[in-house]
This record gives C-alpha cells, structure tokens and sequence, in this order.
C-alpha cells in the first residue's frame, strides 16, 4: 500500500534536510503510527531511496511451471532485452518469506543488473499450500535430501530452462533471502554439480534444523548443532547479514561461511568501510593458497533482515546498502 503522506514527507525533506528536521519527522512518522496504525517504514529509504531503472520493453519477464515427484511449483524467469540467443550466465533467485518472484525482483533489482551484465534470473515461487507463509522449507528434514522434496524442484527447474536456454554450465548461480537464504545454501550443499557458487543474505547454515521448534531456536540464537553433507559442498560462497537482525540472529551467517569454509584452509582478509550516508560494514574475504576466492562475509552494521542495498519497491530492503545484488554479481564473476 502507497501512503501519500510519505511521498510528501520526502519531498519536503530532501529539500529542507538536516539533523533537527529529520528527528521532527521522525517524531512525527512515530505518533502517526501510534494514533493510525501504520507501519513502522524505514525514513532514510524514503528520504535516499536506491535508484531504480526501468526494464526495457523489449525485456521478458516470463511465467513458467517445473513439476517432479516431489510436487510442482511456478516460477518467473527475467530474459534481458540484450539476449539475442547468446550464451549467458543463470542466476537462481529465492525469495524470503511473505514474498514472491515480483516483489523479490523489485527489491533486489536483479533484473536491471541482469540487463546491465547479461544474465538470466530464475525465481522460483513457493506455494501458499507448501508453506502458508510462503516460505521454503528449509527445516524439514525432507528438504534437505538430494533428489527430495523442494531442493528437487529448484534444481529440476533450473535444468529445465537450461534445456530451454543457452545457458554457460559453469557459470549457474543460487542466491537467496533468509528463508531463500537458507535454501540457497541447503540447494548448494546437495547440487555443487549444477551451482557454481551461492549467495546468502540473512540465511542459516546446513542442516540447522530439523523442524518448526528448532528452525525457531536457530534463527533466535544460531544454530546449535549442524548436520554435514556426506560430501560438504566447496562453492565459493558470498554472505551478507545485518548485525541488528532481529528476525535471524547474526550468528548464522558466521556459521554459513564456518560451515563452507572448514573443509579447506584458506587466508582471511578484512577491510572496513562505510556507504555514504549509509551503512558501516566489514567484509572478510577468504581465499585459497592458489589466490582464488573461498567466500566473503559481509557484516553491515546497524542493518536489520532486509536486502542490502535494496529498493525500497520491494519488501525487506534498506537502501543504505552496500549494495547486496551487485556485490553478489561481482563475486560470481570471480569464480569462473
């Protein structure tokens, strides 16, 4: 829902901004919120929203269905206008909870850098009757199995658009947000044959859970126990968590790149730095003794479970980045 308030809030304030006046609307959001029941909108979004690009009109953003034995789910899959049958890189994208393929794009702005880099971008959507919150499964103990349940589908849906496009074999990606983040590394973990490298954003390690009761105590406190693949998987991988995230405890992404890491020793690098008017954040990067990456880890201080970087068009974004999407694009490109 659009509120014209807020636009005018905006308006108003990128013209007259300061400490002072940014506190007063602030003070004034927060009483029209008690008195309104609105919800609670991030100011800085509006005040400094991410740019947003329009797809061209000669883009596709196509709908498509992928069933197996384990079940069927739909799907949106981005194909640039630069597509012109050439061969290109394929990003897998899954969405977090209470989202879909349209919100989840909006948000992360996949398809504008898929335009701008050439890529294909596949966004699975749960199914309400799987999940009545739409989220993916990534607890049951069925959905963490090789050839079962959802990983079946996302890994059966991705080999059905490679057979449909000419997609680079190595060069396909799974990326996702928190209960997609965690199918991300979960799909990773069992399919290193058809993924190349993941991206995690506000996501939980391997075999952190086992049901509804234990997914509920990872994502308060991290996970307490994790249970191995039989053959840990060694993708690089990229992380990014907030350390104010409330929804899923920071830990976890420790644990994500503790978990792909430990089969193998590698050097650890870390730099500091800030988005102007945004975010600090620290990023560790891990590469092996042959100089090639392992993973990086980004903390980005003071932001909560949302996309890094992200639209303010979609759900679960904060603008004030760093910018999650482009960091992930570049860090797949270093693994080919």
């Amino acid at each position: 829902m659009k509120y014209p308030l807020f636009s005018q809030l905006r308006d108003n304030a990128q013209k007259l901004f300061n400490r002072n006046a940014r506190q007063a609307v602030e003070q004034a959001m927060e009483n029209l919120r008690q008195h309104q029941s609105m919800p609670k909108i991030d100011l800085h979004s509006l005040l400094q929203p991410a740019p947003v690009k329009p797809v061209p009109g000669d883009a596709r953003f196509v709908s498509g269905s992928y069933a197996n034995h384990a079940g069927s789910r739909q799907y949106k899959l981005y194909v640039p206008s630069s597509y012109h049958g050439q061969a290109m890189p394929l990003l897998v994208m899954l969405h977090g909870c209470t989202q879909d393929p349209d919100d989840f794009a909006a948000g992360t702005q996949m398809n504008q850098l898929a335009e701008e880099q050439q890529y294909f971008v596949l966004y699975p959507a749960q199914s309400q009757a799987a999940n009545q919150a739409k989220c993916w499964n990534w607890f049951s103990a069925i959905d963490q199995q090789r050839g079962q349940g959802e990983p079946s589908i996302i890994a059966g849906m991705t080999e059905q658009v490679m057979a449909q496009y000419p997609v680079v074999a190595e060069q396909v990606y799974v990326a996702g947000l928190s209960a997609g983040g965690a199918m991300a590394v979960i799909v990773g973990t069992l399919y290193p044959d058809l993924f190349a490298a993941v991206g995690v954003h506000s996501g939980l390690p391997y075999g952190s859970a086992q049901d509804l009761p234990t997914a509920l105590t990872a994502m308060k406190r991290g996970a307490s126990s994790m249970t191995l693949a039989s053959a840990p998987a060694a993708q690089p991988i990229i992380v990014f968590h907030g350390d104010s995230d409330t929804t899923v405890n920071p830990r976890n992404g420790e644990q994500v790149m503790a978990q792909r890491l430990s089969p193998q020793q590698g050097q650890a690098n870390i730099l500091s730095g800030d988005v102007p008017n945004g975010h600090r954040y620290t990023r560790t990067t891990h590469t092996g003794a042959d100089g090639k990456p392992l993973g990086e880890h980004w903390l980005v201080h003071g932001a909560g479970h949302a996309w890094s970087g992200g639209s303010a068009d979609g759900s679960y974004t904060d603008a004030r980045g760093p910018n999650a999407s482009r960091e992930m694009l570049r860090f797949f490109r270093t693994v080919r």
